[in-house]
């Protein structure tokens, strides 16, 4: 189901530009009076706009469906996926606070640590050189 909607969106997207494309703008009714209005009786009377307006809505109604399809299909997909990932409340273990450890796995405060002994290293004395 979902590649068919995938596929009729790509068709509808591609469609769009194509009779985006063709469409005159505005200013095309000028060329008219330089000998250019003999393509406009290709549609009738009334020129390509009616039709090109028209299948340009229509085609973007469908486009707008299928996005429309296609995050819905989506979303369920989502929920699908997620739903084997969520831990139920009784699986999840506890972290123990500071007041349930023991106190024999606390270390001893620093005054009960006894101090390192330093012993002073000597100090490195040049050798003589013998000639």
């Amino acid at each position: 189901m979902e590649k068919l909607v995938l596929i009729i969106h790509s068709l509808a997207a591609l469609a769009i530009i194509g009779l985006i494309l063709l469409q005159q703008g505005k200013g095309a009714a000028a060329g008219a009076s330089f000998g250019g209005g003999a393509s406009q009786t290709v549609f009738g009377s009334e020129g390509s706009g009616n039709f090109f307006t028209r299948a340009t809505w229509t085609i973007a109604t469908i486009f707008f469906c299928t996005s429309f399809g296609l995050a819905v299909i989506a979303k369920n997909h989502s929920k699908v996926a997620t739903q084997g990932l969520v831990v139920p409340a009784a699986q999840q273990q506890e972290v123990p606070s500071a007041s349930t450890v023991p106190a024999s796995d606390v270390p001893a405060a620093a005054s009960e640590v006894p101090a390192a002994q330093s012993e002073a290293a000597p100090a490195a004395q040049p050798e003589e050189k013998k000639e």
